[in-house]
């Protein structure tokens, strides 16, 4: 499905799946990540940003990696990668990460989030091609339905679906609750790259087969072929704002195609003519990244109209996601800097509060945490009565919490927020107890003897 070609002096990586299946072409890709390592990037300061999808920021990654896929969610995110010794890290904010130990060293191809649960599927491994966790930290391997090459997973309509470049026609598998797996057949015996759901809807797309690189499902098991907009090698597909939009990594100047409902799908224009392996949807922008090219990200408000727009690396883009106000990225290549995001950092965990007892309220004081993203105003909530609150308005500063019961000891926490989200609850303060004042002391009596 994927070969290398040699054309000048790239490398043009034109499949998924056994890109990685040969020990040759793998050692000329990681020759390949080297040399554009060596070569030096462009990387930017990290700092808090405005436009969203439009200006890009270097993050270090917890390892150099090959990070192949990232998502959002229950607050945090993970990415997981196809080599190394820990091949999961994870974010609060996209900012700081941290390694994860997977389940077991698979080359680990894709992961999504749903009903509580994190999903990950590989293209290696023996019978335990998937693995999950409930927090993105620990995770447990599973049994997958067949040791096929597993490139996508999503969930959808209470169903995780994961596609396949191989394993003849049992190239997807469902599984309710992702443990137990179930092989379905595919609607042809095509390499396929990408599976996402939408409006009732799971679809897949293909970067192989004669005009049918797209299948739809509406339920995950039953699978027709769709006529592709064209034989590009679609590699992600995605769903928002009442459209599916897939990337193709290979192909002509049209390597976006759209569909209102996943069946009838039209031919668009990419900004550049990339190897596009990702796109996403958020904050009403389409986004993809790419594996090369001069400018490795692409915008559109509608999936239509796309612009370019400058990486903050010239890594090997990989895989972009959106969650909590952030779009985040992770790449094959690059040294130390395989991650970068665009948006409005969320604020790191505020500092402890302190804070001071008076008659029937408290005055608490608040400063931001050390790690990045301002923070524009802060809640206060009493641990004790979460009814009782108050805000503080800039990067630091006190309020007062009234309607206190007095003799009652209380502790207070703090949230920091700015236009990308909110932060983790802070620390407790030591707890204080509001009195009523001390009656002043009276005046000398005096004393008339009778």
């Amino acid at each position: 499905m994927h070969t290398w070609s040699h054309t000048s002096s790239d490398l043009h990586l034109q499949t998924r799946g056994q890109r990685l299946g040969a020990t040759p072409l793998r050692w000329l890709l990681v020759a390949c990540a080297c040399l554009i390592g060596a070569l030096g990037v462009l990387v930017m300061p990290a700092t808090s940003l405005a436009a969203t999808g439009d200006t890009w920021t270097s993050q270090t990654s917890a390892a150099d990696n090959d990070w192949l896929s990232v998502t959002y969610g229950n607050g945090l995110f993970v990415a997981v990668a196809y080599t190394g010794a820990d091949r999961v890290m994870t974010s609060p904010d996209g900012v700081t990460w941290t390694s994860r130990t997977a389940a077991a060293a698979n080359g680990w191809g894709s992961i999504t989030y749903g009903n509580g649960l994190f999903v990950a599927v590989a293209w290696s491994g023996t019978g335990n091609r998937v693995m999950t966790s409930p927090d993105g930290i620990t995770w447990t391997s599973r049994s997958s339905a067949a040791d096929n090459g597993w490139n996508s997973v999503t969930y959808g309509n209470g169903l995780f679906v994961a596609v396949a470049f191989n394993g003849g026609d049992q190239q997807v598998m469902t599984s309710p609750d992702g443990i137990t797996w179930t092989s379905q057949t595919s609607a042809a015996d095509n390499g396929w790259n990408s599976v996402t759901y939408g409006n009732g809807l799971f679809v897949a797309v293909a970067n192989s087969g004669d005009g049918n690189r797209v299948m739809t499902s509406p339920d995950g098991i039953t699978w027709t072929s769709r006529s592709s907009a064209e034989n590009s090698g679609w590699g992600s597909v995605t769903y928002g704002n009442g459209l599916f939009v897939a990337v193709a990594d290979f192909g002509g100047a049209n390597r976006v195609m759209t569909s209102p409902d996943g069946i009838t799908w039209t031919s668009r224009t990419a900004a550049a003519e990339n190897d596009w392996y990702s796109v996403t949807y958020g904050n009403g922008l389409f986004v993809a990244v790419a594996y090369n090219g001069t400018d490795r990200v692409m915008t559109s408000p509608d999936g239509v109209t796309w612009t370019s727009r400058t990486a903050a690396a010239e890594n090997g883009w990989y895989s972009v996601t959106y969650g909590n106000g952030m779009f985040v990225a992770v790449a094959w290549s690059g040294e130390g800097n395989r991650v970068m995001t665009s948006g409005a950092i969320v604020p790191s965990t505020p500092a402890t509060p302190t804070a001071i007892a008076g008659n029937a309220e408290a005055t608490i004081t608040v400063a931001q945490g050390s790690g990045a993203g301002a923070a524009t105003s802060f809640t206060v909530t009493a641990v004790e009565d979460n009814t009782k609150t108050c805000t503080v308005t800039g990067a630091s500063g006190s309020c007062t919490i009234t309607g206190l019961t007095n003799g009652t000891s209380y502790t207070f926490t703090a949230t920091a927020t700015n236009t990308g989200g909110t932060s983790a609850a802070s620390g407790a303060s030591a707890a204080v107890t509001p009195n009523p004042p001390i009656p002043p002391t009276p005046a000398t009596p005096t004393a008339v003897a009778g």
